[in-house]
């Protein structure tokens, strides 16, 4: 959506034409949204830049049909280093030679990813923050192997698709990730130990931090799974390390299928 109202010319690629009729209705009524605010007293306007936008997404289930004719490819697919590897081994393949292919991960190393391709020099990392429309952050990550001209490529994309990019190295977390779930682990095991309840941690986050959301909100908005399953690849890579540690009640919670918003019940309870 983002690249298509910037104006680049984008195929979206998912496994059933029935995800990817829901996409692009999910990505109308996020353009109808936009409008809103972006033309409030200018419908025509409005209706134009949603035509214009929606004129620059198509949609395929064969990425290697569509990647022969790419500039940029934007992996964004489940959290596994497996099935990534798969897909970017098979797309490398029939890749022209000048295009750079980036991974969204948020916890899975870019290096290991680039490794699966014989484009290491053509391969960053491009992370996308939720909800991408909204969030201006893109973390550009570049790894040894990372040339400096794909580098500058990708942090001129970010710009070109009017987000503000800040460059980190491959290490577990990129930025913000790095810093953010050791936070909220360290929030699970203050209410572990039973030193503040959960919505006590969650009022003094908001109010003494300025944060939009405690740690237990931000836990189940995320997902207690994809949290977990963060932590846990962490915690394999640096078994040493206390940020890293995984925790019980994490682990509890994962395994009663209650995992945040999505399932109506994480920390805390959904209707």
């Amino acid at each position: 959506q983002v690249a298509a109202a910037s104006g680049h010319t984008v195929v979206l690629v998912d496994q059933s034409d029935e995800i990817l009729k829901k996409s692009t209705k999910g990505i109308e009524e996020s353009l109808k949204r936009v409008t809103k605010k972006k033309f409030a007293d200018k419908p025509e306007a409005g209706a134009e830049f949603i035509e214009k936008t929606l004129k620059n997404l198509t949609t395929s289930t064969d990425a290697v049909a569509v990647v022969h004719s790419t500039d940029l490819v934007i992996e964004a697919i489940v959290e596994n280093q497996e099935i990534k590897n798969e897909l970017f081994k098979r797309l490398d393949k029939f890749a022209p030679e000048h295009t750079i292919f980036a991974s969204n991960t948020s916890s899975l190393q870019i290096t290991q990813l680039a490794n699966s391709t014989t484009r290491q020099d053509r391969f960053g990392g491009l992370h996308f923050f939720n909800p991408v429309p909204m969030m201006k952050l893109v973390e550009v990550i570049k790894t040894p192997m990372t040339s400096q001209k794909t580098f500058e490529s990708l942090v001129d994309f970010s710009k070109a698709v009017g987000k503000s990019p800040v460059s980190c190295k491959d290490t577990p977390g990129f930025i913000v990730n790095r810093l953010l779930v050791p936070y909220m682990m360290e929030a699970v095991r203050l209410f572990e130990r039973g030193d503040a309840s959960k919505e006590d941690i969650d009022i003094a986050m908001k109010l003494g931090a300025g944060y939009p959301m405690g740690p237990f909100e931000l836990l189940d908005y995320v997902g207690l799974d994809t949290s977990k399953y963060i932590i846990d690849g962490w915690h394999s890579l640096e078994p040493n390390n206390p940020l890293f540690a995984p925790s019980p009640l994490l682990d509890k919670l994962v395994e009663e299928k209650k995992l945040g918003k999505k399932t109506g019940e994480g920390f805390y309870k959904y209707k």
